[in-house]
């Protein structure tokens, strides 16, 4: 039976006794692609079912702008087929490394990326495709005084060869977003709508994605991450409270909270868990000799569904034996006083568990007399420990204490960056909670954050890593909004938000070192990062069009590659192309006096110096999976023929390109 039948398929036991819904099996197929497209619609009997929105389907699979005016149940908005449009087109753009910003730059796994952030998303779709665990942002909330990204829909996806080598005449792609502008909300979710959707392309199947938002666009948001996301793949929305004496700066109501929007990619999200707090775990205060810790958990259920009425299955007898507590679920001359799930007001109510699970576990739950009663009640051994690894849980839907103020954030701010000013930094305390509870220490997960601000996501993630000996690497994108010229940040040197988030990284990592002094575990604690800033393409313009220059044009041109830029910058305008993890270890080696890169040990080498049989010899001594070079390395034509033949016969894996 296919998914789309099973999901169709009516709760009693009756057969459906027709042929699977391919139409339904299709749609489903749709929906995981481009969830964004899926609409409610009326059958014949009037009942809603899923529909495919076949024009916003269009746009998905067009490089130009499609019209369609069908009546259905959705959020509109003017430029939101633009924004489309947006995610989907390429860019001619690349990463240029930043060695003397980055910190430990040939090993560090982390990535600090310096630009747009639509832009960043694009570039990291070959390389980092559902590969990022957990994404935290929190984008512009659209009071008026914020900024935005002014995103150019002016022309033809034809031209963005053109448009993707400049920004604004300014030098910048942000604006402030006042009320008074006629598309206020639209510009707004115009800039989120094809940020978003490119994000989720980047998430693993088991990711989860926090947007942080306050009350004036959290009713829009939710509706483009339904679309983007799927409505049944959102979670919670997680009150935040960050002001416990309220703000008032708003009429009537002394705001108090944010909103926190938590969204899975499907529903296979594994989500690791919170620590239990001191208190929670000073409750676990009795002792099993086989299995340590545990605390009494009553098994009869208490709120919602709690009767026999409800849930007529789950109310069955346990047996007791009052000598020592122990049950069954079977009456002999052992177990002879029946214990069943009343409520102190005589109703018959019902246990947590069902027959089967009880048959199961029955060894972990005890029976105890109620004091000052002759009723017997059953409880659950709840062991701290399982398997040998602490019990954990999960986060509530409000979240608050001192930890998650404004006031703290800011002090925690404050005691790293000194007079570096930086308004409303999000809270370490806050974003380690998010990250313990997403990405568990062990696997390498990736945590992006493309709003990175003052890079308080970065700062969480390697202090978690400190904590439980952790792997998660990061990505920040952060684009270079300038700061005001006689702000305190200006007069210290900053001269905009992207370097105020570089130092944090930079300064938090140095505070764990030497707060750790004689720590053996910290020599393996990534706190590096390898700055990455976008530009251009390394190309120039005949390398992709060169049908609109004549012959002698081409004859004049020594080269394709644009004279500023190095064997570095190419290099990482290869991996992009490829789709090679950007945070790989590289290795310069010189071989025969030739720069030779290494990436990843022997997964890409690169040389763009001039090729000789000796040197493609000596490079596939190691067998690489990859080698690319430039067409500048050889003389003649004949030559790149003779290179991958000679590959061919001493490394026939290796895949050989040219540039």
């Amino acid at each position: 039976m296919t998914n789309a039948a099973q999901a169709n398929q009516p709760d009693n036991d009756t057969l459906d006794m027709h042929s699977p819904n391919l139409v339904d099996d299709n749609v489903q197929k749709i929906m995981a692609l481009f969830p964004n497209c899926i609409t409610e619609s009326e059958d014949e009997h009037g009942k809603l079912k899923k529909a495919v929105d076949f024009d916003l389907l269009r746009q998905e699979l067009s490089q130009s702008l499609v019209e369609g005016g069908q009546e259905r149940y959705r959020l509109d908005w003017p430029g939101k087929r633009q924004a489309i449009l947006e995610a989907n087109s390429p860019i001619a753009k690349t990463l240029r490394p930043a060695r003397d910003e980055s910190v430990n730059f040939d090993t560090t796994e982390n990535l600090f990326i310096e630009g747009d952030n639509l832009d960043a998303l694009k570039l990291l779709q070959e390389s980092y495709l559902g590969q990022v665990k957990m994404i935290y942002i929190d984008p512009p909330y659209n009071t008026g005084n914020d900024f935005i990204y002014e995103d150019d829909f002016s022309e033809d996806t034809a031209r963005f060869l053109e448009r993707s080598k400049q920004l604004d005449e300014e030098g910048n792609r942000l604006v402030t977003n006042t009320e008074s502008n006629g598309r206020f909300h639209s510009d707004w979710l115009t800039m989120m709508y094809s940020r978003l959707k490119l994000a989720r392309t980047l998430l693993m199947d088991e990711g989860v994605i926090f947007i942080s938002i306050d009350d004036t666009e959290a009713h829009n948001l939710k509706k483009i991450c339904d679309e983007i996301f799927s409505s049944s793949n959102f979670v919670a929305d997680i009150c935040v409270v960050n002001n416990l004496k309220g703000r008032n700066d708003k009429k009537y109501i002394a705001r108090a909270n944010e909103r926190l929007l938590m969204y899975v990619k499907s529903q296979s999200f594994s989500e690791y868990g919170l620590d239990l707090s001191e208190d929670v775990v000073n409750d676990y205060n009795e002792q099993d000799e086989q299995y340590g810790r545990y605390r009494l958990l009553e098994l009869r259920k208490r709120g919602g569904p709690d009767t026999r009425k409800e849930r007529p299955n789950m109310f069955y007898p346990f047996y007791l034996n009052k000598e020592d507590g122990s049950l069954s679920l079977s009456l002999s001359d052992k177990y002879d006083t029946e214990v069943l799930p009343f409520k102190s007001n005589g109703e018959e109510g019902r246990w947590r568990w069902g027959l089967d699970t009880a048959k199961l576990r029955v060894n972990e739950l005890v029976g105890k007399q109620v004091r000052g009663t002759e009723r017997y009640n059953i409880y659950q051994k709840d062991f701290l420990y399982k398997d040998g690894v602490a019990r954990r849980v999960k986060p509530k839907s409000v979240m608050f204490g001192a930890d998650y103020s404004t006031d703290t954030a800011t002090k925690q701010y404050r005691s790293l960056m000194g007079k570096i000013d930086f308004s409303n930094p999000k809270s370490q305390i806050f974003l380690e909670d998010l990250v313990t509870y997403s990405v568990a220490p062990q696997n390498d997960a990736i945590v992006l954050d493309f709003f990175a601000g003052s890079s308080t996501t970065a700062h969480a993630v390697m202090d978690v890593n400190l904590r439980d000996s952790g792997k998660r690497k990061f990505i920040m994108v952060q684009f270079p909004e300038v700061v005001e010229n006689d702000s305190k940040t200006s007069v210290e040197g900053y001269q905009n938000i992207a370097e105020i988030s570089k130092e944090r990284i930079r300064r938090a990592g140095q505070k764990i070192l030497t707060d750790n002094k004689g720590n053996e575990d910290i020599e393996d604690l990534d706190i590096g990062f390898r700055v990455l800033k976008i530009d251009s393409t390394n190309m120039k313009d005949v390398y992709y069009t060169p049908d609109e220059y004549s012959q002698a044009e081409l004859d004049n041109l020594e080269s394709h590659i644009k004279e500023d830029r190095t064997g570095e910058d190419l290099l990482f305008q290869v991996m992009l192309d490829w789709g090679v993890p950007l945070s790989l270890p590289i290795e310069v080696k010189d071989i025969q006096g030739s720069s030779v890169y290494y990436v990843g040990i022997d997964s890409l080498v690169a040389c763009f110096d001039t090729l000789t049989t000796d040197l493609i010899d000596e490079i596939s001594k190691d067998k690489p999976l990859k080698f690319v070079s430039s067409e500048l390395a050889i003389a003649h034509d004949q030559d790149k023929t003779n290179i991958k033949a000679r590959f061919a016969q001493l490394s026939p894996d290796t895949q050989v390109k040219f540039i």
